[in-house]
């Protein structure tokens, strides 16, 4: 639960090839040098251990593939200060391009520590939106920074599928579903449809046990 409050989670407003998009913007501190948490965004055996394994052509201009389905083109790459890439997911996302693209901006600390901020930008109108609100992709990203935070501090390796299974995890989804929704209504958003999507947003992450 200290992980979940360190973050600050904004929806904000952005832009994407295909045309106007929502953001969700995580921002946060890791205790650890610039040059650690580059190489754990970007080396694939580091990545893995954290977010998924990838695989394919990991340079600018190359496309990569995620073993969750979740695949791209690299668009930026600024050592150790910036990462953008496309993100498309599903065998009918190729058909949409330029629809969700995800930047890392990362700034060395006072203290030898590091800023870290992701903005995912998702077109408007994508079809999630409607049913899980912003916490379709945040409540994911929070439980992916988790996993890094635990390899920054200790080389840890987090069991995701132990996280959806535990209580701890659950309530952790619980909390993560929650503040997305408060992002969400500091957004505009109406209250209504807020609590709905944080409703579907936590049976999704954390169905009922069967």
């Amino acid at each position: 639960m200290d992980e979940l409050a360190a973050a600050r989670r904004v929806m904000g407003a952005g832009s994407v090839p295909a045309g106007d998009a929502y953001t969700i913007e995580v921002r946060r501190r890791y205790a650890a040098q610039i040059d650690d948490v580059w190489d754990a965004v970007t080396n694939p055996e580091r990545l893995r251990r954290w977010l998924r394994a990838v695989t394919g052509e990991l340079r600018l201009g190359g496309k990569f593939e995620l073993d969750g389905g979740e695949h791209g083109e690299i668009l930026r790459c600024e050592p150790p200060r910036l990462l953008k890439v496309s993100w498309l997911y599903g065998p009918d996302a190729d058909a949409w391009p330029g629809t969700s693209e995800v930047e890392v901006r990362l700034a060395p600390g006072p203290t030898g520590d590091t800023e870290f901020e992701l903005i995912h930008a998702a077109v408007v109108g994508e079809p999630l939106f409607p049913t899980y609100g912003p916490g379709a992709g945040g409540v994911g990203w929070d439980l992916a920074l988790l996993a890094l935070a635990r390899l920054l501090a200790d080389g840890e390796t987090i069991d995701h599928e132990g996280i959806h299974r535990s209580p701890e995890g659950r309530e952790f989804i619980r909390r993560s579903a929650a503040a997305w929704g408060e992002a969400h209504l500091a957004a505009g958003g109406d209250p209504e449809h807020v609590a709905a999507a944080v409703e579907a947003t936590t049976r999704f992450y954390a169905p009922d046990p069967t």
